[in-house]
């Protein structure tokens, strides 16, 4: 399944953007779906995840309570809502796919988790 990743900008603090991630070469109800994030030099951060039941999620410590993760299968499309949007929220989105299945939803915290990986989409947060 390839991923593409888009609706990144330039916002201010405060502000709010939805990312979308559309899948192509494949249907997405059989993977449960994240996003991560990173900038030139840092760490790659789990953002968030949503399990291929749609019936759990996920989020980084860094941005629960403002970010939501939602899909719809029909339109084999998964989104991120970003509310609250602070410059420390600045780097590229990823979104990811996975076929792994896991009792605990916290393995997927882990890249490693992650079979599928598409170009990311440039979230800049001004001060």
């Amino acid at each position: 399944v390839q991923l593409q990743a888009f609706g990144g900008g330039l916002v201010q603090t405060g502000d709010s953007l939805r990312l979308s991630c559309a899948a192509s070469g494949g249907t997405i109800g059989g993977y449960s779906m994240g996003w991560f994030r990173q900038l030139p030099g840092k760490e790659r951060e789990f953002v968030a995840y949503v399990r291929w039941s749609g019936g759990s999620t996920l989020y980084g410590d860094a941005v629960k309570g403002r970010f939501t993760i939602s899909r719809d299968n029909a339109k084999n499309t998964v989104y991120l809502q970003m509310n609250s949007l602070k410059p420390e929220d600045t780097a590229v989105y990823y979104c990811t796919a996975s076929a792994q299945y896991y009792n605990s939803d916290h393995y997927y915290r882990a890249g490693s988790a992650w079979n599928y990986w598409g170009q990311g989409t440039l979230v800049t947060v001004s001060s």
